[in-house]
């Protein structure tokens, strides 16, 4: 069962394969999907990321929240289930 992540205050410039590449190191990344901005149609620097397993979303988020990435201090955390 995949685990999604919520990440927040990535660089607008981020594309999904990059932050998979960030995330790789912690498990197999099953997607990246950015917020888009409705009115732009640009990426608003946050989204979900689903990991294939608990484990290594729970290593992601202890290794990755609050890290620096590309100058900005970076949120994951666990998606809210709504």
């Amino acid at each position: 069962m995949t685990t999604k992540l919520h990440i927040g205050n990535m660089p607008r410039t981020s594309t999904n394969n990059e932050i998979e590449g960030l995330f790789r190191p912690f498990g197999l990344v099953s997607s990246v999907i950015f917020t888009k901005d409705p009115a732009t149609g640009l990426n608003t620097g946050c989204g979900t990321i689903e990991m294939d397993n608990d484990v290594d979303a729970q290593s992601a988020i202890n290794r990755l929240n609050f890290s620096q990435y590309c100058g900005r201090t970076i949120g994951v955390s666990r998606a809210r289930k709504t």
